[in-house]
């Protein structure tokens, strides 16, 4: 009985370590049929080109400080038309005028979307603004919104006698400055953009409060948190890593002084309207955001929250302030480093000033249509130095086809304006700096043109194109014509530092100092 009992236990064990083979045969056999499926849908679907990849971080290894430089390199050898593995995350690089027409305007509906942020998410409480929000019916009506009451040619042309009160203010400033050695002009401009949009926007001067110099540090806060590695972009998988490395808190903070700075100037508003019984004259954006707030009982989608009026006030005093800035202290630095570039600028605007406006050293907005020269300088200075080279990443939101490549749902896209800017199959001596290659050529700035596209183009196009490109032009005009620029002593042109500061707008790294010498008609 029990040598039975032996036997029929011997034969159960046989009987599951058979079972257990077969299984682990079935999954064996079954990993590689799956296996043999998904190299086989790999083969059928033609991915765009790509460099080899390492384990988990794909090609992240590859990208420096300067992620628009690492790219056209990466392209140059790997297409205009790239993916890369960046850690979990399919990315899309443009780098070519064709590419970037087939991405802004072929299939501009399926790219019109932005990918998830995580420094939008905590700086613009969960990306409600209209820059890095997601493709919706309700961001195009807030886009209609903000190009209606800002940012429309008409309104533009609306703050004239503002931008010119400030270019005033600006001049003064630097020739007080003048007297006791170089200007520091990073500094001026940064100020100056920083009024003109502040003003615009809230309809009051923050110069006597010092908040024009508070909202120009909030901005180069921004451009250091969203240039932040956050893992959740990459690996969302990882997103406690940002929270244990304290990289989110960084951020918050951020994003806490945007608030506080913010809330300030709303509540000016809201005192205002209450004191005069909500009859006040909307005069300014404020003023129409607070007009359109969402009470607690509206269920309608017309009306917006105040976290959203915060959201899109941030988007304007940032990219406002920082667009500008950035591509004056550009235009400066590239004028002083070609003399006789400087020169023929100068001549222009000082002798199309109107004869009865000279010895006011103030070049007025209605003399700048006729100044041809002026207006090749500004679009130069975009060509080499857009402002944010890699624009603002696309996502596509469906599976589609690019000249033959498979480009999935999600993948996000980087288009490289910087690259394209200097494509030598699109432009003579791509790296050199002629306005001159402009005098006699109809390619523009806004969006037709796809060899030069430092606001981008089709439905995501910057929305404050005309507004940046007034406050450049009449800010650029009166400091070549207000005065004669030079280098400190001790500095030559051929060795002035150009090197490029990282971040999601891309300036000068090192502040630009110049003498200015005050030049009377």
């Amino acid at each position: 009985m029990i040598k039975l009992r032996s036997v029929s236990t011997r034969h159960t064990m046989q009987l599951l370590m058979e079972t257990s083979l077969l299984s682990t045969l079935f999954i064996f056999a079954l990993f590689l049929l799956l296996t043999s499926i998904k190299r086989t849908s790999k083969k059928t679907t033609r991915l765009p080109p790509s460099p080899p990849t390492l384990p988990v971080i794909g090609n992240l290894h590859l990208l420096g400080s300067l992620t628009h430089r690492s790219l056209r390199a990466l392209s140059n050898q790997y297409g205009s038309l790239m993916l890369l593995h960046l850690g979990q995350i399919p990315t899309l690089v443009i780098s070519s005028p064709e590419m970037a027409k087939e991405i802004m305007k072929t299939q501009d509906r399926t790219f019109a979307s932005r990918p998830p942020s995580k420094a939008a998410k905590l700086i613009l409480s969960g990306a409600l603004d209209l820059a890095f929000r997601p493709y919706s019916e309700y961001w195009r009506q807030l886009r209609k919104l903000t190009t209606v009451h800002l940012l429309c040619a008409k309104k533009v042309q609306s703050y004239r006698l503002l931008r010119e009160e400030e270019v005033a203010v600006m001049l003064e400033k630097i020739r007080r400055a003048s007297s006791s050695g170089p200007v520091n002009m990073t500094k001026t401009l940064v100020t100056f953009s920083a009024d003109v949009i502040t003003r615009v926007v809230s309809g009051r001067n923050f110069r006597e409060s010092g908040k024009d110099e508070l909202f120009g540090k909030l901005v180069k806060e921004n451009n250091v948190a969203f240039a932040a590695f956050f893992f959740e972009d990459y690996f969302p998988s990882l997103a406690w890593i940002d929270e244990l490395f304290g990289i989110s808190t960084r951020a918050r903070r951020t994003a806490k002084r945007w608030d506080t700075a913010i809330e300030e100037v709303i509540e000016e508003h809201v005192a205002l309207r209450e004191k005069y019984d909500d009859d006040v004259e909307e005069k300014d954006f404020i003023d129409i955001l607070l007009s359109l707030l969402k009470k607690p009982d509206d269920e309608t989608d017309t009306n917006i929250s105040r976290e959203e009026i915060k959201a899109l006030l941030m988007d304007m005093f940032a990219a406002g302030t920082e667009t500008t800035h950035v591509t004056l202290v550009w235009a400066m630095a590239e004028l002083v480093r070609n003399p006789e570039t400087m020169k023929k600028l100068q001549d222009e605007v000082r002798g199309t000033a109107d004869e009865a406006k000279k010895g006011t050293l103030m070049i007025k907005e209605e003399d700048l249509e006729r100044m041809v020269y002026l207006k090749a300088v500004i679009k130069e200075v975009l060509r080499l130095h857009p402002a944010a080279p890699l624009l603002l990443p696309h996502v596509s939101m469906e599976d589609c086809q690019i000249q033959g490549f498979h480009v999935p749902k999600n993948a996000k896209v980087l288009i490289n304006a910087w690259a394209i800017g200097r494509d030598p199959k699109h432009w003579d001596e791509p790296e050199e700096f002629k306005p001159e290659r402009f005098l006699n050529s109809s390619v523009d700035f806004k969006g037709n043109d796809f060899e030069l596209i430092p606001f981008g183009a089709g439905r995501r196009i910057c929305p404050g194109l005309h507004f940046a490109v007034s406050s450049m032009e009449i800010a650029l005009a009166n400091l070549v014509s207000g005065f004669d620029w030079e280098l400190p002593l001790g500095m030559s042109a051929t060795k002035m530092d150009m090197t490029e500061a990282p971040g999601l707008t891309i300036g000068k790294k090192e502040p630009l100092c110049l003498v200015a010498k005050p030049w009377v008609f």
